[in-house]
């Protein structure tokens, strides 16, 4: 005899696949693979892909929202060994990704931003690269659907020593300035940054020479007198 919690889930599981068009049951009863009435990949996924001309097979497993990626995935190789996981939003990588060879060990981090399709301006992070641990905030246009933003670090395989550590913004390889793109850091504790555009340089005001300075002070106070430059003209 059926207990009213077993019909309650059975009901729960019977109101999900009846959105889904097709599917697949797993191995622990769940529903994977759901294309909805739309034709849009939803919920849960498991995809594999054979080995293919020498180039080696993987399975990745992850979640689909109306037919895009979403939150976490997780990549392995056919013998069920981590590759990589990596996040996703709005179909796209965001945030942090992490890769590993086939002992296990990390190999590389990477960090992704992307864009909104809703919103044509994001506020981003832009990380002090004398001290990551200070953030600053900046409002800027996004260009692309992803692009690689934050520290990207390379390990050595066995030891996790580090071997490279690079910062990106908004796609470009920062110079150690923290400015890339033309963003300028804004710092909330500092005035003169609370209003963060491209760099430009202030005009220097040149130099009069010291014959010019000595003339002016000799005659200051006085009616002005026209003065020969060498200039031809009016």
């Amino acid at each position: 005899m059926l207990t009213l919690s077993a019909v309650c889930s059975f009901l729960f599981w019977m109101s999900g696949t009846a959105q889904c068009k097709d599917y697949t049951i797993g191995v622990k009863g769940d529903t994977l693979n759901c294309t909805d009435v739309n034709n849009l990949k939803q919920g849960k996924w498991v995809v594999r892909v054979e080995e293919v001309r020498g180039e080696p097979g993987y399975e990745e497993e992850g979640v689909y929202k109306n037919d895009k990626k979403e939150g976490p995935w997780r990549v392995y190789t056919l013998m069920g060994d981590v590759l990589a996981i990596e996040f996703y939003r709005w179909g796209n990588k965001h945030g942090k990704q992490q890769y590993f060879n086939a002992m296990g060990d990390m190999v590389r981090e990477e960090s992704w931003l992307a864009q909104n399709p809703e919103k044509p301006t994001e506020t981003i992070e832009v990380f002090d690269v004398n001290d990551p641990k200070k953030v600053y905030l900046v409002e800027v246009k996004m260009e692309a659907s992803s692009v690689a933003h934050g520290f990207w670090t390379i390990y050595e395989p066995g030891t996790g020593k580090v071997l490279r550590k690079e910062n990106f913004i908004l796609g470009k390889l920062d110079d150690g300035t923290g400015t890339a793109n033309g963003i300028v850091k804004k710092d909330p504790n500092d005035p003169a940054s609370a209003n963060p555009t491209t760099q430009k340089e202030t005009p220097k005001e040149k130099t009069k020479p010291k014959e010019i300075l000595d003339y002016e002070k000799k005659n200051a106070g006085k009616k002005k007198i026209k003065v020969r430059t060498g200039q031809t003209g009016g």
